[in-house]
């Protein structure tokens, strides 16, 4: 396999942990030492990679200083677009270099990554009960406001596979499937799957081109950098959405076929945790909502008006307002396959976030995982309808 990548001479190992970073000193560390402490628990032999997009913060030098008990480490400076795919598709080439059993990738910036975080993402792979491992978090209800939305609905209700935490950030994949990402065609590395468009493309290509079902791994809490819906997640959720959007066009022969929804297995039980506060301003997310449809309004002309008012007036959308609209954006994508569309359904998405924690403030976060299950049943309530015109439009 032709690497793309500067990677050195690698020693046959059993579990390579990925790092991608970019500005993380104060927490790469930490990272690389826990995953280090969890190898050498399960009695592996690993190798530690951190897979750099140019920091200038010393996080490089703070990885390559951590403590790894033994566990060689090493650093390289991904190629490629900058942005966490390109970083994570080094750590792939590593891992198959390595001849390693399962590669395991964590976040940069985790604060409660513990070290059986390794073993809950290993095992299942180790003892082939699957090709790829999510995460399922313990999270606040205002985290994942991106996933929450619409990649666990979306994609359960298109491939009728429930995970979680689609994009969580934190995953274990098995030899063969990092097998099939590397061979997919050189115009995948130059999509927004070079960015945040990795995760969700890797989840989907797993439930599509593995033989096994994903496995969920339940890993607690968990504490990074969480980030404000309405000030800056704008280019995540565009290079996620749209990402998700050309792989629904990519495997529609598949999803076309679907009408059932298969729970996943869940390895391991979820400690009992407390999961960080989370403010959201959400009169930010109301006025951003009205202002970028305002800005956005030509180009979606043809959406309804009265929901268009409704937003403009109040900034919020409802849970069916949203679902409908979700799938009426795809129709578009589909059409067109431009950027714009993605861009033009950022408003929806800031009046729906804003919709969910208007109505969920008194709520705790088992409470509004019960109107987030309802928004799933939604998708899959209205797929049959939208699949029509999918494969009758144009």
């Amino acid at each position: 396999m032709k690497y793309h990548n500067d990677i050195p001479q690698v020693e046959k190992c059993d579990v390579v942990v990925g790092i991608p970073s970019f500005n993380n000193a104060t927490t790469i560390a930490h990272v690389a030492r826990t995953a280090a402490e969890g190898i050498k628990k399960l009695g592996l032999k690993g190798l530690i990679v951190n897979s750099d997009g140019g920091s200038t913060d010393g996080t490089v030098e703070a990885f390559l200083a951590s403590d790894t008990f033994e566990v060689p480490k090493f650093s390289l400076r991904y190629r490629g677009i900058p942005g966490k795919g390109s970083a994570v598709r080094a750590l792939f080439e590593v891992a198959h270099k390595a001849r390693a059993k399962v590669f395991i990738m964590l976040d940069s910036d985790l604060r409660s990554v513990e070290p059986w975080w390794i073993e809950r993402m290993a095992r299942p792979i180790l003892e082939d009960r699957t090709d790829y491992v999510t995460p399922l978090y313990l999270r606040h209800k205002y985290d994942g406001t991106i996933t929450n939305n619409v990649c666990y609905p979306l994609t359960s209700a298109l491939y009728g596979v429930k995970v979680r935490q689609p994009i969580g950030g934190d995953f274990a994949v098995g030899s063969k499937l990092i097998e099939v990402f590397l061979s997919k065609p050189e115009k995948v590395w130059q999509s927004n799957v070079a960015r945040f468009g990795i995760d969700i493309w890797m989840t989907t290509t797993a439930i599509n081109e593995s033989k096994k079902l994903p496995v969920q791994a339940a890993l607690g809490a968990k504490v990074h950098d969480v980030k404000d819906p309405g000030k800056q997640l704008q280019g995540m959720f565009v290079q996620v959405v749209q990402t998700l959007f050309e792989l629904m066009i990519e495997y529609q022969d598949r999803w076309k076929n679907v009408n059932d929804l298969i729970d996943t297995e869940i390895y391991g039980e979820q400690p009992a945790q407390r999961v960080e506060e989370i403010v959201v301003d959400l009169k930010n997310l109301k006025e951003k909502a009205s202002k970028t449809l305002r800005e956005r309004m030509p180009f979606r002309a043809s959406l309804r008006r009265e929901l268009l008012e409704s937003m403009l007036k109040n900034g919020t959308l409802d849970v069916e307002q949203w679902v409908e609209t979700v799938y009426e954006f795809a129709l578009a994508y589909k059409r067109e396959r431009s950027e714009e569309i993605v861009l033009d359904l950022l408003p929806f998405y800031f009046a729906r976030v804003a919709d969910f924690v208007e109505k969920t403030k008194d709520m705790d976060s088992a409470e509004a995982e019960k109107l987030i299950e309802s928004q799933l049943q939604l998708f899959i309530r209205l797929k049959e309808p939208f699949k029509r015109r999918w494969f009758v439009d144009t």
